[in-house]
């Protein structure tokens, strides 16, 4: 197997290697190579054909690495984690992680943890019909970088939790979890949270998080906050206050001509004018003491409502760096697509616990690991040059799509292919025989 895998992509593989018994370490290299390799049909055994073990492997082998091998997801997860804030970040900056929620579809009364979800990425045409579907639901933070040769920020995943309502703990604990995990991890780094509206709850609540720890989440737009408490009085006696009193909602004041302000923000790739209005204060209803800015965007089409309010647990961010940074989170549902539709994640046909809680973070793993690859071996400019040469009338492509990244990797992976198997033996090779290589991936 080792003379398969391109030198660059064996150099990322063997950080990982303390993770893994020798044996199983063997194993994961393989079926990392197949999934990235593997363009359809992205099953376990696909895997295998793909990497070309078929024939030397019995198939219960990379079955047993999922059900039945003793090697953790969260310790891949943080060796990976390493290696992104070592390489892809600045030393000393912030580590931002966006943390959301997204359905694996599956079917099949035997597979653990099948559930009823709402699926919000369904494209059913009618508000309701089509997104409730049985699947596994997962809780995954990835950390958002900036790479040099892309324009946008891209979100890598690196922790998951299965998430099962009503039988265990609910998104938002796992959630907080994860942000814990992160932060321990690189205590020496402030870490920046990002969540849609789903995870402003108690469970995030930053007092109960590492004090590295800074969540910015949407919150509901009658948000109502409460003035800090009162200093008390020289002699005065009883416990003491734990909020002061309520202030106006950032709706109310919005409605009365509120104290709005014009400036610019970056967000989604574009600097744009916004409308603002700010609030500091505490909300003890959902982070206790802690104290926030909350800041709300104002609707354009209606001058007395608002169309989103932003909490950050940082009251020192400005308002800009708040939206800016909450901007941020849609990258995550970006990474969700790609797993879903470049690396096949749920669609491998696992129905045991141990391999239903593995499989799905190994997939996305392996997604984060051809980013990693492709920022450190990858060729951006003769890539996009490619891609325009065959398709001449997208001009206005300047940077390479993950879609790119992975067709990158996998012509390293089979040119190493071709290259070995016509080493030795060159003479002998048949056209067809060099067409069985490719169709490996597709087969």
């Amino acid at each position: 197997m080792p003379y398969e895998v391109p030198s660059s992509l064996a150099s990322l593989l063997s950080l990982f290697r303390p993770c893994f018994t020798a044996p199983t370490f063997e194993t994961f290299c393989g079926l990392c190579v197949g999934l990235l390799t593997r363009v359809r049909g992205r099953t376990v055994t696909g895997m295998l054909i793909a990497a070309g073990l078929s024939g030397e492997w019995h198939h219960s082998r990379d079955r047993r690495f999922f059900s039945r091998a003793r090697w953790s997801a969260d310790r891949l997860g943080l060796v990976a984690l390493g290696l992104i804030a070592g390489r892809l970040t600045e030393e000393g900056e912030p580590l931002v992680v966006a943390i959301d929620d997204t359905l694996l579809r599956r079917s099949g009364p035997k597979v653990f943890a099948r559930q009823l979800h709402h699926d919000g990425s369904s494209p059913a045409a009618g508000p309701r019909a089509g997104r409730i579907a049985h699947g596994n639901a997962w809780v995954v933070a990835g950390v958002v970088v900036a790479l040099p040769f892309l324009e946008r920020r891209v979100c890598l995943p690196v922790l998951f939790r299965l998430w099962r309502p009503g039988k265990g703990p609910t998104q938002v604990a796992h959630a907080a979890e994860l942000a814990t995990l992160i932060a321990q991890a690189h205590p020496d780094r402030g870490l920046i949270v990002l969540a849609d509206g789903a995870y402003a709850a108690r469970a995030l609540s930053p007092a109960d998080l590492p004090r590295n720890v800074t969540v910015i989440a949407r919150a509901r737009r009658d948000l109502r906050l409460n003035a800090p408490p009162p200093p008390r009085r020289p002699g005065q006696v009883g416990r003491p206050r734990t909020r002061g009193e309520r202030l106006p909602s950032l709706r109310e004041r919005a409605r009365s001509g509120g104290p709005w302000r014009r400036t610019r923000i970056e967000a989604y790739g574009e600097r744009r004018g916004v409308e603002v209005a700010e609030q500091a204060g505490i909300w003890p209803k959902a982070w206790g003491a802690t104290r926030v800015r909350a800041v709300a965007l104002r609707d354009a089409r209606a001058e007395d409502q608002i169309d989103m309010v932003v909490i950050s647990s940082d009251p020192d961010l400005p308002a800009e760096r708040i939206l800016g940074l909450y901007a941020l989170r849609w990258s995550i549902e970006v990474a969700f697509r790609d797993a879903k539709q470049h690396v096949g994640v749920g669609e491998a046909r696992n129905r045991t616990r141990p391999a239903v809680e593995r499989t799905a973070p190994f997939a996305f793993l392996c997604l984060t690991l051809a980013v990693l690859w492709y920022s450190l071996a990858g060729g951006a400019e003769e890539d996009v040059a490619r891609r325009r040469r065959l398709a001449p009338w997208d001009r206005s492509k300047r940077c390479p799509s993950v879609q790119d990244m992975l067709v990158a990797l996998r012509r390293a992976i089979i040119a190493g292919r071709v290259s070995a198997s016509m080493g030795a033996q060159g003479r002998d090779r048949k056209p067809g025989d060099l067409a069985e290589i490719w169709e490996m991936a597709v087969a």
